[in-house]
């Protein structure tokens, strides 16, 4: 067996390359024990120990590491720092450090950065997409076959990425460009505020997202507001549903004919999907939102076998 862990924004998602899969949130990955992780893993697959021939995981940012690595071969869990663009609770951590001591083979998954761009242009920005983003755009690959296409991941954020001749050019990051329904860029506003000292840049970046000026301060509670049709609510979707089309149609300026793929728990929505497909005219294929994990375990399954490279991303054996 191999599974894949997605260290996502609101939980952790263990999947194999079948699409069994469970999630705990990262509180609960919290408080667990490693040995309670670990298990788990056993119960939830109904595997032993052995059974399972090697595990992709990811953390964080990923920009400690520019390869897809042996977990025992990597220092600081794979990043240069924890401090940064989003919010640290300890689960991830904790579900990292109990991979590591468990003995299960494992490979930790890097993120998209100045260290393995595909395309020069993209070294402008230091860090494009976190890990779990690879086993997206992995995930996308296995179940199309193309050699070129863009993927933006849609949820608590946007990011989006792009893939010509199966190598990854780059991604957009969170706080480079399109909102989420929690996080964005850093506007005039945002700056000023920083420098004043009345917010961090993380806290600016963690509530830049189209739910800073609207009532609705969860995707829940936008929902809601979107059955009753209020002007709110759609106004956030549809504000999202833009911004994401535009990331993409900014790849397609260097990927022409790439197929277009929209992930995610907003990426997913038909409103969504449909705002964007008569933005950009192209068809929109939907992945869902286990893609990230059963990706990574995809992952996992051909680096096992030897793959040398994953979408451009060197393998360190």
């Amino acid at each position: 067996m191999f599974i894949g862990i997605d260290h996502g924004t609101t939980g952790i998602r263990f999947a194999d390359t079948e699409g069994q899969w469970f999630e705990i949130t990262r509180k609960q990955a919290r408080d667990m024990t490693k040995e309670q992780i670990i298990g788990s893993i056993f119960s939830n697959f109904k595997v032993d120990k052995e059974e399972i021939e090697l595990i992709a995981t990811t953390y964080s940012m990923g920009d400690g590491i520019s390869k897809i690595t042996p977990i025992a071969n990597v220092e600081n869990r794979g990043v240069i720092s924890r401090e940064g663009a989003g919010v640290h609770i300890g689960g991830g951590t904790n579900v990292f450090d109990a991979i590591a001591s468990s003995g299960i083979p494992a490979v930790v998954i890097p993120g998209i950065h100045r260290g393995n761009y595909g395309h020069p242009c993209f070294k402008v920005y230091s860090h494009g997409a976190s890990p779990e983003k690879l086993g997206i755009a992995y995930n996308a690959f296995m179940a199309s076959g193309d050699n070129d296409f863009i993927v933006s991941d849609i949820s608590s954020n946007t990011v989006t990425m792009g893939v010509e001749k199966l190598k990854m050019l780059g991604a957009i990051d969170a706080c480079i460009f399109a909102p989420g329904v929690h996080h964005g860029a850093l506007d005039l506003q945002a700056i000023r505020d920083v420098d004043s000292g009345l917010i961090t840049a993380n806290d600016a970046f963690s509530t830049a997202g189209v739910t800073n000026i609207i009532p609705y301060k969860n995707l829940d509670a936008l929902l809601e507001g979107l059955e009753k049709n209020d002007k709110d609510a759609l106004w956030a979707f549809d504000t999202i549903a833009v911004f994401a089309a535009m990331e993409v149609a900014s790849f397609l300026t260097l990927i022409p004919d790439a197929s277009v793929f929209t992930a995610g728990s907003v990426g997913s929505m038909g409103l969504v999907k449909d705002r964007m497909t008569g933005l950009l005219k192209k068809d929109i294929k939907v992945l869902g939102k286990l893609s990230a994990a059963i990706g990574l375990a995809q992952i996992a399954r051909d680096v096992h076998a030897g793959k040398k490279e994953i979408l451009g991303i060197s393998v360190s054996h």
